[in-house]
């Protein structure tokens, strides 16, 4: 019992303590905060990702703390990964085939993952690499590959890891599972992203929910976060249907995403 009560009042005193350091972010910084995640949110609902690796660089660069990044990040992702699945669903490019094999057992993982209190050292370091993934990601030209069909017993193995990294770090794992089917040759990109929106918004739920039954710290710039990630997410997904093209502002994009994982490199 005395474990118990120990860790609750851990828990308060990190909240008040994140509470007073948010104190002390300005208002210019906030509309910064805001007008960045609107950003991300477009760049990345034109590719079909929720964005949460772009949050989570955002958050990075104006020092908001670790405790707020994982649940803020997810709720950001399931708006936009949600607009995202009716975008692609809506023009027909979305095959169930293609994911349900990946969700069997990346939901249950993301759950669990998301439900472990990580320490900000270690969740730092695991944000920096899948930022430099993430960077890669959108720095490397796309190419079709001869399309070949999906290993299930495969796809559930790849699933389960991807969602359990994503419920430790916040993110969706599009960022992992776009590239992966592309590179195995299970889908055309175009396929891959709305396979990817749809396994982005379920994940992000199932680890928002782990992070719920341990509690979460969130703060009031996070609605007007929402609402630019939603105006963002609405502009990207028209963006991607209408096929335009973005390779200069990936390749922006990238570089800002490498500059936020050297930032947490150096403070973790």
């Amino acid at each position: 019992m005395r474990l118990s009560c120990d860790s609750f009042a851990a828990l308060w005193c990190r909240r008040v303590r994140v509470a007073v350091q948010l104190l002390r972010m300005t208002g210019l910084e906030i509309v910064v905060l805001v007008s960045l995640i609107c950003v991300m949110a477009a760049l990345y609902a034109s590719v079909g990702h929720g964005g949460a690796s772009g949050y989570l660089a955002v958050m990075a660069l104006l020092g908001v703390t670790a405790v707020l990044m994982r649940p803020s990040a997810l709720i950001l992702n399931v708006l936009v990964a949600a607009l995202a699945t009716i975008a692609f669903y809506r023009a027909g490019f979305f095959r169930w085939n293609l994911l349900w094999p990946f969700l069997v057992t990346s939901i249950p993982c993301a759950y669990f993952a998301g439900s472990y209190s990580i320490n900000e050292p270690t969740f730092k370091r695991l944000v920096a690499a899948t930022l430099v993934i993430a960077a890669v990601r959108m720095i490397m030209p796309q190419r079709d590959h001869a399309i070949r069909p999906m290993p299930i017993p495969l796809a559930a193995l790849l699933g389960g890891l991807i969602g359990a990294l994503s419920g430790l770090v916040g993110v969706g794992g599009g960022i992992f599972l776009t590239p992966l089917m592309i590179l195995c040759g299970w889908a055309t990109p175009r396929e891959a992203a709305a396979v990817s929106a749809p396994f982005i918004l379920l994940n992000s739920l199932a680890g928002l929910g782990g992070l719920l039954s341990i509690g979460i710290v969130v703060e009031p710039w996070l609605w007007w976060a929402a609402a630019a990630a939603v105006i963002g997410g609405l502009v990207g997904s028209h963006w991607s249907i209408r096929s335009a093209s973005q390779l200069w502002l990936r390749r922006a994009l990238g570089v800002v995403l490498l500059v936020a994982a050297c930032k947490f490199v150096i403070t973790s």
